[in-house]
């Protein structure tokens, strides 16, 4: 991570990579939300389901990978300046947007029993992550514990992880179960920061061999995403123990390698990835509504047939409209929603660009 903190004047080029990978990484997520509740919504499945489905294995490793890239960075630092980081920073965001999302789902959660029932759910969320939120709440908790553990050996705490992803756990806590999938991730990336940058340049370097590769890669992981096993803790070859550990390792990889490719070619597909992965903690956070309010228009006016079309409709208001709303309320009074106040800081810290707040996660 020292080699990181030296950068020249290239660094921003050289980590260019990592905001477009982030970039697919959350239209991936939206994707899958908005195709899956549109597929259950409209009775059927389509085109984008099939996405879903290949993107399945390595989705959420590669999502936690990157997070934990820079985690080096202020790991040693004091417990104040880290806590605000990496803990307050993502606490602030989860508190609000749980509000706001119950706040919209006001009737669903209380079914007629009142604030009493709302103030239950609230309490609920601050135990056990909440709806599509869980992202950022498991992304506070792997930090903390990164750094309590910081003195354990690499190898064994990365085989402990290792171990807990190759496990099938069923507690019934989403929060226990989501870290013992997750966790080897972030780990990974925060343990081979390094060699995962080193990786990068290797690609921007030999296109041609990453592009063979990638083929490659893409004809595996498709038989392994689609070929069924019939197993209750596995349904497909994909989710497998042992070839689950593979399959989302060689996936992250491969959207690394997407990205670099993209950042050398640029373009206005790269670009917009790009702004996706800057902001991709605004998207996570605003998906929820625009797409919902999208789904139910298409559903109750049967705009769109088409369930893939109509997948596609969804998914591209879901990422779009939280982009426009943050661009909408940056400097105003609303910039609160994607930005922390300084009020909810525990460090003082100079201003700075709501851009730069966003990108942490």
């Amino acid at each position: 991570m020292g080699a990181i903190g030296r950068a020249g004047p290239d660094e921003a080029n050289r980590l260019a990579w990592v905001d477009v990978a982030k970039g697919l990484c959350i239209v991936l997520v939206v994707i899958m939300h908005s195709t899956l509740s549109t597929g259950v919504t409209l009775g059927g499945e389509g085109f984008l389901h099939t996405v879903v489905a290949f993107a399945k294995p390595f989705r959420m490793p590669d999502f936690f990978l990157l997070s934990g890239l820079f985690l080096g960075r202020v790991i040693d630092r004091d417990w104040r300046l880290f806590l605000d980081r990496r803990l307050v920073h993502f606490a602030y965001f989860y508190v609000l947007w749980v509000l706001i999302q119950s706040v919209a789902k006001y009737g669903q959660i209380v079914d007629g029993a009142g604030p009493t029932a709302f103030l239950s759910h609230l309490a609920m969320a601050v135990v056990e992550p909440y709806s599509t939120l869980w992202f950022i709440y498991v992304l506070a908790v792997f930090s903390v514990c990164t750094k309590l553990l910081r003195r354990v050996p690499a190898p064994l705490l990365l085989g402990f992880a290792i171990l807990l992803e190759s496990v099938p756990v069923s507690s019934g806590s989403n929060l226990v179960d989501e870290f013992c999938a997750r966790y080897v991730w972030f780990l990974l990336g925060y343990l081979f920061a390094e060699r995962i940058f080193t990786f990068a340049d290797w690609v921007r370097r030999n296109a041609s061999a990453a592009l063979t590769g990638l083929a490659l890669w893409a004809v595996v992981n498709a038989v392994m995403a689609f070929t069924q096993t019939h197993l209750s803790f596995a349904p497909t070859l994909a989710q497998l123990p042992g070839l689950s550990l593979l399959l989302g390792g060689a996936g992250a990889l491969a959207i690394i390698t997407v990205g670099t490719l993209l950042t050398r070619a640029g373009g206005p597909v790269t670009a917009f990835l790009r702004t996706c992965g800057q902001r991709s903690i605004v998207i996570y956070l605003a998906f929820f509504l625009p797409m919902a309010f999208t789904r139910t228009f298409i559903a109750k006016t049967g705009a769109i047939t088409d369930i893939g079309v109509a997948s596609l409709a969804v998914t591209a208001a879901a990422v779009l409209v939280p982009l426009a709303l943050e661009r909408m309320v940056r400097n105003t009074r609303l910039a609160f929603l994607f930005e922390r106040p300084r009020a909810f800081h525990i460090v003082s810290t100079r201003p700075r660009p709501a851009t730069g707040a966003l990108r942490t996660a």
